[in-house]
């Protein structure tokens, strides 16, 4: 047998499964998914599906909502909306987009390949004030959620204007970004600068790459949350009222903070704030500060994302425990002026649908617990999600300003009670 022959016969399979996956990844193919998959995509909270797009145009065209967040989404109790809306056969069905650390850079990445679906349509954010912190965005979280396909989507599109700079800017500054093609096109984006000829004819190839991955592997590893729902929703009165979803969270809270003076899930408590522990995060928080942050210029792209969009949006502003930020010294002072300035920036750009749950953590059984939304939480951002859902669409104008990306707004420590008639009044700096 000659060399070449001995050669083709080791090497050829490989070869030929190259030339195949290439063929594959680079024709443009198409595929549509069941009504089963996008239930289950919209429910399972995984990073792929996060970082896709093609499940989240389909599920967008089909009475989903995206409900942006972070981890207060992953709690699946009685009352969590996920399971309200199943329960009561409501005329949505929400998308859960976010998890531990995904705060607004990653949103704004993730909002890039759905703008055509979500023009004139509806969303809800829930926005964390722990979000704000000194750092921001943090880089690791950031390298979990990056999506380079949405991040492609943003460059082929991008303008010279503040917003796509700024964006540029931030995205290109995380350590995830390697050199390449892709952080010189947004060093270019950032500077105001045009892309190459080169540029944009190998992005439109890496695209084509990543949609036909995304396309093929999205609706796998989707994480099963169905039958937890379902079983959930057996909890809830099978008439919808606040008085009887109350009564259901009073009861399970009762039933689930037992072990703790906090109102702590007992699980968590037990996991997370052992009490051998516990004394070494007395007064850990005392310095904490969420009124200083480019967090507030983050943000502001996702405003300028859904105004972009004409995207009618709710946000829920929720508190902390309030037992457990006097026993850490989280000031609840220094909390409310960073929702005052969270709610400035949204109201005075015209976002006037906003739920502020953040007085609310002294209530019983509204936490879960340290931070997130829990049994009675999730009744009282019903209270703001069933009537809002209600409103018909329509297309909602912002009045966008680009001084929220400047470095003085995000050090700014005060702030002018809100008048919706001063929104004309905050010019483009």
């Amino acid at each position: 047998m000659s060399n070449k022959r001995r050669l083709w016969q080791i090497f050829g399979p490989v070869l030929c499964a190259i030339i195949l996956l290439l063929v594959v990844f680079l024709l443009p193919w198409d595929r549509t998914f069941s009504k089963e998959d996008i239930f289950q995509a919209a429910n399972s909270q995984t990073v792929t599906v996060f970082k896709g797009v093609k499940m989240k145009q389909e599920a967008f065209d089909d009475h989903y909502v995206p409900f942006y967040g972070s981890s207060e989404l992953s709690r699946l109790d009685p009352l969590h909306p996920s399971v309200i809306a199943q329960k009561y056969h409501r005329n949505y069905h929400p998308f859960l987009l976010g998890g531990p650390g995904s705060q607004s850079l990653v949103h704004f990445i993730g909002m890039q390949g759905t703008s055509k679906e979500l023009k004139n349509k509806k969303a809800v954010v829930i926005i964390s004030p722990q979000w704000f912190t000194k750092q921001g965005q943090n880089p690791q979280a950031f390298e979990l959620y990056y999506s380079p396909l949405e991040t492609i989507m943003f460059l082929l599109s991008a303008k010279n204007n503040k917003a796509d700079r700024y964006a540029a800017m931030r995205i290109a500054s995380m350590p995830t970004m390697k050199s390449g093609v892709i952080k010189n096109s947004l060093k270019k984006v950032a500077k105001g600068q045009k892309l190459s000829k080169f540029d944009r004819v190998w992005l439109k190839g890496r695209l084509r790459m990543l949609e036909n991955e995304d396309k093929f592997f999205s609706a796998f590893q989707l994480r099963d949350r169905i039958q937890k729902i379902n079983k959930r929703a057996k909890l809830l009165p099978d008439k919808y009222s606040i008085k009887g979803l109350t009564a259901v969270a009073n009861q399970q809270a009762e039933r689930h903070t037992s072990s703790n003076r906090f109102g702590i899930d007992n699980n968590f408590f037990r996991s997370r704030l052992p009490r051998k522990e516990l004394w070494k995060l007395r007064g850990s928080q005392r310095k904490f500060d969420y009124v200083k942050s480019p967090e507030y210029s983050d943000f502001e792209l996702m405003l300028h994302q859904f105004a972009k969009q004409h995207t009618n949006v709710l946000f829920i502003i929720p508190p902390v425990n309030a037992k457990w930020a006097k026993y850490t010294g989280l000031s609840q002072m220094m909390y409310q002026k960073s929702v005052a300035k969270i709610k400035y920036q949204l109201a005075s750009q015209g976002f006037e649908n906003i739920a502020d749950l953040s007085k609310d953590g002294n209530r019983q059984y509204f936490m879960q617990d340290t931070i997130h939304l829990g049994w009675n939480g999730w009744v009282a951002v019903d209270k703001a999600v069933k009537p809002f859902m209600a409103e018909p669409n329509g297309r909602y104008s912002y009045a966008i300003s680009n001084y929220f990306y400047s470095k003085k707004w995000q050090d700014q420590t005060k702030v002018k009670q809100v008048d919706f008639a001063d929104k004309a009044n905050l010019k483009d700096k």
